[in-house]
């Protein structure tokens, strides 16, 4: 699958309705981390999460022919993703939030990179857990939010469309989360690292993935 890994998603999935349904696994690979981070966030365990996201890539594929290529896939994968979690969760409770508080748009990232790769490996061992449970306390709609803008790395406006909310209310609920969290997390402690879908759970759980793709 390697000299197939420079292709974008566009023609990984142009290719794969074309019938080259084995390159399916390197959408696989590309989105693990994302969904596994979404799954958790959600306070679903590893097993749990993992289930969320084989569900989430059979109903990707079996819909493939109706993602508009115009827009991202990461984010429509994504919305995916949430609408599983959503219906494991039987609930859709958002609701619209007014900003009493300023909201300071050009605030500095809560995450830095300032450390060195020694530290922040002792970081990771000594502050991982803390971190996620730090998160997993935050009220779920903060959480979310958290998530998908500061984990994943989408725009306000794919945050917004994703969880149907205003722009004004993802600023909102960014800015919340990120008060709740900064008293328990080291601001040198990156957010990529939390959640972490290990490469040691990645490609086996590619290849079960493609098990399911297969037999459909």
């Amino acid at each position: 699958m390697d000299q197939f890994g420079q292709l974008t998603e566009v023609e990984i999935i142009n290719r794969i309705l074309k019938g080259e349904k084995p390159l399916y696994e390197i959408i696989v690979q590309r989105f693990n981390s994302s969904l596994y981070k979404i799954g958790r966030s959600y306070n679903y365990n590893h097993e749990d999460t993992q289930d969320l996201m084989q569900d989430t890539y059979i109903d990707a594929y079996k819909n493939l022919d109706q993602f508009e290529k115009r827009a991202g896939f990461k984010t429509w994968i994504i919305r995916i993703m949430l609408n599983n979690c959503y219906r494991k969760k039987q609930k859709f409770s958002y609701k619209n939030e007014f900003a009493n508080e300023i909201i300071n748009e050009n605030e500095t990232p809560m995450f830095s990179n300032s450390m060195t790769d020694i530290q922040k490996e002792i970081h990771s061992r000594e502050l991982g857990h803390i971190i996620e449970n730090s998160l997993s306390q935050i009220p779920e709609d903060y959480r979310i939010v958290f998530s998908l803008r500061e984990i994943n790395g989408l725009n306000i406006s794919e945050t917004s469309a994703l969880l149907n909310i205003s722009q004004t209310n993802v600023k909102v609920r960014l800015n919340r989360a990120k008060t709740m969290l900064r008293i328990a997390v080291e601001k040198s402690y990156t957010a990529e690292e939390l959640f972490d879908f290990n490469l040691s759970y990645c490609n086996p759980f590619s290849k079960k993935v493609m098990l399911e793709i297969n037999r459909l």
